[in-house]
């Protein structure tokens, strides 16, 4: 009985040692669908970029204003902009080299609610990032 016990435990690890696990699998990315050459219902035109964009709301959409205040910090440029009587906050993508009152055009950016700008320890209600600020040459 004994020799069956030793016999079968032998058996067990055996058969626990020749377990193999699977290779992992290599990452295959989904095959690419060819193009049918034609754009969806309601896409933009992509042979011109600009007619493209002016096609989307709110993208690229150039605005006009006085500068009423900057804030230069390396990396960014705070505006204040004077737009029909009423001023608003716009974030330039790069530091822009302006000065009160420079006439500016901006592309609509995208609005944040009460950002608080951590290096410049202030809470603006409303503010735009926007990609480019251009100097209006007078």
């Amino acid at each position: 009985m004994r020799n069956i016990a030793i016999i079968a435990a032998l058996v067990m690890f055996s058969l626990t040692a020749c377990h193999k696990k699977p290779a992992e699998q290599p990452f295959v990315p989904d095959p690419v669908i060819p193009s049918t050459g034609t754009l969806p219902a309601g896409h933009p035109a992509i042979n011109n970029r600009d007619d493209a964009l002016a096609a989307v709301p709110g993208t690229f959409q150039l605005q006009k204003g006085t500068v009423v205040t900057t804030l230069n910090i390396p990396e960014f440029t705070y505006l204040e902009v004077s737009q029909n009587n009423q001023t608003r906050w716009i974030v330039a993508a790069s530091v822009v080299n302006v000065k009160k009152g420079d006439d500016i055009e901006f592309d609509s950016g995208t609005t944040v609610k009460n950002f608080t700008s951590k290096t410049l320890n202030r809470t603006f209600p409303s503010i735009a990032f926007v990609n480019h600020v251009t100097v209006i040459k007078k």
